[in-house]
């Protein structure tokens, strides 16, 4: 398998879950500017929404970070990352998952915007902070991770996203729980091989 993706953006989501399920795969960077891959390949001929993550697999070309971080997972056999289907564990995780896809990536999103002005800005920061609430209150009940004691694809992604907020301005002082998540996940072999391998560490 291969994993296109950029430094520190959601596709690091997907590396880190193919360095925890010991997956055999090679990386290559795309420049998300010009849309260049690192061996000069035009990337929208491998994914024409010219987005990452995307996976070349055996059977074709994988988009969408939570497509592909279940499919990792699944594809390893590995039920605690991602649950076995028809549970309510797995339930909570792609409830867990789809909240951080649609709610929360999506609320800082505009924080990379440098067109922003002040007010939208700060505007913006207080949508990110009412997401980061729910999941603060996740955690409130003394869980490791989102939905318990284990690890799953959704933590992974989760900390991507929490990982912005130094870059775009978020403080996530109110959030102590969220901030020992992130240092949690942060300490974990495979997410120091990825960090490591995007030149983060």
């Amino acid at each position: 398998m291969k994993l296109y993706y950029s430094p520190g953006v959601c596709s690091m989501a997907s590396h880190i879950v193919l360095h925890q399920t010991g997956s055999t795969f090679e990386i290559e960077k795309v420049d998300l500017g010009t849309k260049q891959t690192e061996t000069g390949t035009d990337y929208r001929t491998v994914n024409p929404k010219g987005s990452v993550p995307a996976l070349e697999t055996a059977e074709g070309i994988l988009t969408e970070g939570p497509a592909i971080l279940q499919f990792v997972a699944d594809k390893a056999g590995d039920t605690t990352l991602s649950p076995p289907a028809g549970t309510m564990a797995r339930a909570r995780m792609q409830e867990a998952l789809n909240f951080v896809a649609s709610e929360l990536h999506t609320a800082y999103s505009p924080l990379f915007n440098p067109a922003l002005d002040d007010e939208r800005r700060s505007a913006a920061r207080g949508v990110v902070a009412k997401k980061l609430g729910w999941i603060e209150g996740l955690l409130s009940d003394g869980r490791d991770f989102l939905t318990g004691s284990a690890f799953t694809v959704a933590d992974a992604y989760a900390f991507v996203v929490v990982n912005w907020s130094g870059m775009v301005g978020v403080d996530l002082t109110d959030f102590p729980k969220i901030r020992a998540f992130a240092a949690r996940v942060q300490s974990r072999p495979a997410v120091q091989q990825a960090m490591q391998a995007e030149g983060l560490a």
